[in-house]
């Protein structure tokens, strides 16, 4: 197929997939889950009030921002509540393992703190610390910390619960600047994505994807690959995996699942093949259905 042609062709197939309003999260809001990290020994678990504190005081940061925040237990009942000291990998599966609705960023916060006891009064020392995370790829948006000033104290008489609503109500406050930056920086990356100027949009938030084709010849995909670069939001993209019969390939675009979706699927349709896709997290699969050939019996030779 000429690329003239192609080029034709998905032209027409870019402008009526841009009339189409897209949900994904390269292209609209990304649904975020704010958990807590508390496998270091020095945190503070998340069964305590404390941790209860901050995270609502994350989460309405985010909130007031404008973007959709879930809570881990209402969208998880599949998996055990209640666990303390989960380490990343745990959290991350959980995340990954949602799909009503899907996360797309986790923001993850551990807490510090400890309190010196003296003769004349009780230390209070507090850090909060948050990370943005991209469920489907792993990657690193950015991250903050907060630490709290020398001067926080409570009474020398001070019990245990006086402690704990101490404690909680300084780092509420130490919660709530690192939920705006977080807010800020997440915000900043989508403002870049969207936004119209191109040199600006180079710098977005790009999403990650992994297409698996199986069954197609190389001649296929010679002209799967001239679609693939002229789609809206097309970011860049390179073979990871190559055989005969399968190749796999990691796509950087701009838009989101849902459009790319239906790109995939209306190549096929123009370039005369057929196909299934399929996805999952961040995975396609496209998958080839072949047509069986007939082949003509030379009678002379029976």
């Amino acid at each position: 197929m000429k690329i003239a042609s192609i080029l034709s062709v998905v032209s027409i197939l870019v402008i009526s997939c841009t009339a189409i309003p897209d949900t994904g999260f390269a292209g609209g809001k990304p649904n975020i889950l704010i958990v807590g990290e508390d496998h270091d020994k020095e945190t503070i678990p998340r069964d305590s009030r404390i941790f209860k504190r901050v995270l609502d005081a994350i989460s309405n940061e985010m909130h007031h921002q404008g973007f959709d925040v879930f809570d881990e237990t209402a969208i998880s009942l599949g998996y055990a509540q209640g666990r303390i000291r989960r380490n990343d990998a745990e959290i991350i599966d959980i995340a990954k393992g949602q799909t009503r609705p899907p996360i797309d960023i986790l923001v993850i916060t551990s807490i510090y703190t400890s309190v010196k006891k003296t003769s004349y009064t009780n230390k209070i020392k507090a850090r909060v610390t948050g990370r943005l995370l991209n469920v489907q790829n792993g990657q690193k948006l950015g991250n903050f910390e907060v630490e709290g000033p020398s001067t926080w104290t409570a009474p020398v008489d001070c019990s245990r619960e006086c402690l704990l609503e101490t404690v909680g109500k300084n780092a509420k406050i130490l919660a709530r600047d690192v939920g705006g930056i977080l807010a800020e920086k997440l915000d900043d990356l989508l403002s870049a994505q969207n936004s119209d100027s191109e040199d600006t949009k180079s710098g977005g938030l790009a999403s990650q994807y992994v297409l698996v084709f199986e069954g197609f010849t190389p001649e296929d995909m010679m002209d799967i690959e001239e679609y693939l670069v002229v789609f809206s939001g097309y970011e860049t993209h390179r073979p990871v995996y190559t055989s005969r019969r399968r190749q796999e390939i990691w796509y950087e675009s701009h838009i989101g699942s849902a459009k790319l979706d239906r790109n995939l699927k209306k190549t096929l349709v123009h370039i005369d093949l057929k196909g299934r896709v399929s996805f999952s997290g961040n995975e396609y699969t496209i998958t080839k259905i072949t047509r069986r050939k007939n082949r003509k019996i030379d009678k002379n030779k029976w």
